[in-house]
């Protein structure tokens, strides 16, 4: 056992931060399962719990603008175990809230500390595997996104059954702390990993342009990469697509409840297959496009053909409304948010590709922050429509127009990547400077 882990340990280093991924989503998919429960606590309206996501998204923001270029600066070990400690603390604070007020600012401190997940663990991904390998790395780990929220929808009723909501809080943002242990443990970049073989360090710089990745510590310059085609692409991949990511996490369970009468207190058969969905998505994503590569498809091409391919099946989401069944509508959003997940860790992958190891981090809060700033307006939209159409008696016609556009977003996405990217070459260092 011992041998199989030094020659494979990048993949031990997959797990942990798959692990970290599985207790953010966690801690972000609380809110959207209490959600019934603390509208009829407080007396919230749709506005009013779009205002909470809406703080969440917008600290989220921020940090990820932040939090990707502290994580290139200080390096992944001591950037990776702070954004834990922030979110996992802000997570623990939810439970003294008692106002929308309260809640917005628990979850400000949620969103700041929960952007560096990514930008870490991509980073993490570019530092440990070569090219050819990261499409699986990387799904494997943004994976632990529905694994969190399959954890969440049996935690939080486990917990509810036992106590009440705060205690949901409590239990879940300790999660965290448990993990910084096994990171300062057990992490260390492949160049001072005592752990790691000979023979892995050596495969693991396979195809990597400079053999001194992820151990330079470089002053990016953003201005330079503001001015880059292929960070405008991941801005478009992102900035169009994580609103309807978060739409899927946040909603869902009320429009099941409202829609299919789903009581949340309990474990939800529909809920855990649509985000069970979402873990094979994310890991045959990867695969797709990583196969591709191996067929000797230039890495470019390969991951937008696999993204292209994904935006044509998140198209069935429209769909839901023709359905005349709840399984129908099960299976249908779980195509959909399958689909999605392939399509994130696509897009994960081609910063890892187009950029140097020392720009990954800061290209992908950037991306991150752009996913943010969509987050922080389509709730909006999706508050004003939930509630207009709340009031005339017919909320689903309202999460019915929602779904389509969500189904074509993505379409239209994909060809502003493709435009960007027709003539894109692997950014250099000295392209940074």
């Amino acid at each position: 056992m011992r041998s199989i882990l030094r020659n494979n340990y990048r993949w031990f280093i997959v797990a942990l931060i798959f692990l970290a991924t599985c207790i953010n989503y966690i801690d972000r998919q609380i809110i959207g399962l209490l959600k019934p429960i603390l509208e009829k606590e407080f007396n919230w309206t749709e506005m009013d719990y779009a205002h909470i996501v809406m703080a969440f998204t917008a600290a989220y923001a921020v940090g990820l603008l932040v939090s990707g270029r502290i994580i290139d600066k200080v390096g992944t070990k001591i950037g990776y175990t702070a954004c834990v400690i922030v979110w996992s603390a802000a997570g623990i604070l939810h439970a003294l809230a008692k106002t929308v007020t309260g809640f917005s600012l628990a979850r400000i401190g949620l969103g700041l500390g929960e952007a560096g997940n990514f930008p870490a663990g991509v980073k993490t991904v570019a530092e440990w595997f070569p090219p050819k390998e990261r499409g699986l790395a990387t799904g494997i780990f943004n994976s632990g996104t529905s694994f969190g929220v399959v954890l969440a929808l049996l935690i939080v009723p486990w917990i509810l059954s036992h106590h009440g909501w705060k205690e949901v809080f409590w239990i879940t943002g300790s999660l965290g702390m448990i993990w910084i242990v096994l990171w300062q443990i057990f992490y260390e970049i492949p160049a001072k990993q005592k752990r790691l073989s000979e023979k892995e360090r050596n495969h693991i710089l396979t195809g990597q342009a400079n053999e001194q990745r992820g151990q330079e510590k470089t002053d990016i310059r953003w201005i330079k990469l503001l001015g880059l085609p292929q960070t405008w692409a991941l801005i478009a991949g992102k900035g169009l697509i994580d609103p309807i990511f978060w739409f899927f996490l946040f909603w869902l369970p009320s429009y099941f409840s409202a829609t299919f009468s789903i009581d949340l207190t309990k474990p939800s058969l529909q809920l855990m297959i649509i985000y069970t969905a979402t873990t094979f998505g994310s890991i045959a994503g990867g695969q797709l496009s990583s196969w591709l590569i191996k067929k000797n498809w230039p890495v470019l091409k390969a991951r937008k053909l696999a993204l292209l391919i994904f935006a044509l099946l998140e198209v069935s989401i429209i769909l839901t409304q023709f359905a005349t069944d709840g399984w129908t509508v099960v299976l249908l959003i779980s195509l959909a948010v399958a689909a999605h997940q392939a399509w994130a860790t696509n897009i994960f992958t081609i910063a890892s590709d187009l950029f140097p190891s020392e720009a990954v981090g800061s290209v992908v809060g950037i991306g991150g922050m752009a996913g943010a700033i969509g987050g922080i307006l389509f709730p909006i939209l999706v508050g004003s429509l939930l509630d207009l159409y709340k009031t005339a008696g017919n909320i689903v016609t309202g999460y019915n127009l929602l779904f389509t556009i969500c189904g074509f977003t993505y379409l239209v996405t994909w060809l502003i990547i493709h435009i960007l990217t027709r003539k894109s070459k692997a950014v250099t260092l000295s392209q940074l400077r």
